[in-house]
């Protein structure tokens, strides 16, 4: 245990919560699930107290997340996680749609009222800082408004440097929790997610600034890119994927124009290996997230390749990220600041990359969205799309074009019911882009 810091229990410390309080749980891999518990377990004392979540990943389904409790607590989510997903679909929470970069403001000029801060937070070190490590992202900007700040203690907690910390003096309680922090495994990518990671590799050019994101695909990406040369990494979250680049040279971020020299993320999402690797590392910045995805920032850094996912797309191009129909699955995040700024980057290009079909078979390129499915990324921004049947690039093309070129990286099975509903929504318009 760390001396100098008087703890106290978990039961003790969330006491200084009071019905009506707005409090933020942070979040990323490092939930204070010992804060949480103890919180739920006063219930019965409490009443309409809001609990604000953003990007995570948990252990298990947030135990507030009862009905019999919705009197106490009312969920409120800037990015629906795991532990909250349910519960909100269910219609007892609700999410609070903004791009990410843009939450800390409502934050800061009290559009979102944060009262208490919910942390996990690395010991301290010898200036008397502790570090939300994998977290910086909202965190930051909730730490700064709130008035309580309870914490977890947590020597598995990575130090890291830029703006993730706070002293020890403006804690208002502390835990001593020893718990390790949820862990993201690498997933090695499939056959096709590697045709994806290729098809992509080659059209970055070497001192490229990235921004990746997490799974079979990024890391099919990164796999991809090992005999690069000076790239760089501003993104919004680090994964254990860009580790062999870090380690061998590859992101040496020598070219980037916006903090040259260090990488910059605001949230972590690995394994302990990522962590150990980040703590007291002075080569990796955590960031605000209103300053990493700030696409004016973003833009500043020359070739900035934007990676991002999709569950959806139309014949269009618009890009569905964050619900299956009228179901939400997670939020807009990042994708649409790092699409934007990497349009306002010299030489930068946005991927939106996918499989073709879900694991059932389902088709996700298709004539017109599921109805209820959100847009996260308008026609107006998408640049390249990629599946395992090839990459296309959008830029400049009108809709029969695109149509035409997205039916040719659809699942071959679904192409020609692509072309009948293209035929059928743009005509002639598509009709004459079999003669180009």
């Amino acid at each position: 245990m760390t001396p100098g810091i008087k703890f106290v229990s978990a039961e003790e410390a969330v006491k200084l919560i009071e019905s009506g309080d707005h409090v933020y749980i942070q979040g990323s891999t490092s939930t204070p699930e010992t804060l949480i518990d103890a919180l739920t377990a006063r219930a019965p004392e409490l009443r309409d107290v809001t609990l604000y979540s953003g990007f995570g990943v948990t252990k298990r389904v947030a135990p507030y997340c009862n009905p019999a409790l919705k009197e106490s607590f009312m969920v409120e989510s800037f990015f629906t996680n795991n532990s909250v997903r349910q519960y909100i679909n269910d219609g007892y929470g609700s999410l609070i749609p903004r791009f990410l970069g843009e939450v800390p403001e409502l934050i800061r000029d009290g559009t979102c009222r944060i009262d208490a801060v919910l942390l996990n937070c690395s010991e301290p070190n010898e200036e008397g800082l502790v570090s939300f490590g994998v977290s910086g992202d909202i965190a930051t900007s909730a730490v700064e408004c709130a008035s309580v700040l309870i914490a977890q203690i947590n020597p598995n907690m990575p130090f890291t440097y830029g703006d993730s910390t706070v002293h020890i003096s403006r804690l208002n309680a502390c835990v001593w929790v020893d718990e390790p922090l949820v862990e993201v495994p690498t997933v090695a990518p499939s056959p096709e997610e590697t045709a994806i990671g290729e098809a992509i590799a080659e059209r970055i050019p070497n001192g490229a600034t990235l921004q990746i994101g997490v799974g079979g695909i990024p890391n099919a990406v990164v796999g991809a890119l090992k005999n690069h040369r000076h790239l760089g990494l501003h993104t919004e979250a680090m994964t254990d994927g860009v580790m062999p680049l870090l380690e061998s040279g590859v992101i040496d971020n020598s070219q980037k124009k916006v903090m040259p020299g260090v990488s910059v993320a605001a949230l972590a999402l690995g394994s302990k290996r990522l962590y150990d690797y980040m703590n007291y590392n002075k080569n990796m910045l955590f960031k605000d997230v209103a300053w990493t995805n700030n696409p004016f920032i973003i833009g500043q850094n020359p070739k900035v390749m934007s990676i991002n996912s999709a569950l959806q797309i139309d014949l269009t191009g618009q890009i569905c990220a964050d619900s299956i129909g009228t179901y939400i699955f997670s939020s807009v995040g990042g994708q649409h600041d790092f699409v934007y700024g990497s349009s306002r980057s010299e030489g930068g290009r946005s991927f939106i990359a996918m499989l073709s079909t879900t694991n059932k078979g389902v088709n996700k390129i298709v004539p017109t969205l599921t109805p209820g499915a959100g847009v996260v990324t308008t026609r107006f921004q998408t640049n390249y799309v990629v599946t395992e049947y090839g990459c296309v690039d959008l830029r400049g093309k009108d809709l029969g074009e695109r149509a035409r070129l997205l039916i040719s990286v659809a699942a071959p099975q679904f192409r020609e019911e692509l072309e009948r509903a293209a035929t059928e929504r743009f005509g002639y318009s598509f009709l004459r882009t079999k003669k180009v």
